[in-house]
């Protein structure tokens, strides 16, 4: 099986409207997790958290992409 490993951080943004973060030395890193559905949890429980922040962002950046640029992959393969 391959593994497909997603990290879910988050911080405060310069702006709403923005994915620039006011201080990267902030940021919170939640996790590394196997596969989406888990790490889509943790994004979820972490984004519930600070929802009456608007400048509160958090994310899930796709890892295994990282490893293999060259692979494109589909957006039903994130789903297992």
């Amino acid at each position: 099986m391959v593994q497909r490993l997603h990290l879910v951080f988050g911080g405060e943004l310069v702006s709403p409207s923005s994915n620039k973060f006011a201080d990267v030395d902030k940021i919170d890193i939640v996790g590394m997790y196997p596969d989406y559905a888990s790490a889509f949890d943790a994004w979820k429980g972490a984004a519930q958290r600070t929802v009456d922040d608007a400048h509160m962002r958090y994310f899930i950046a796709h890892i295994h992409r990282l490893r293999d640029e060259e692979r494109e992959a589909s957006p039903t393969e994130e789903l297992g």
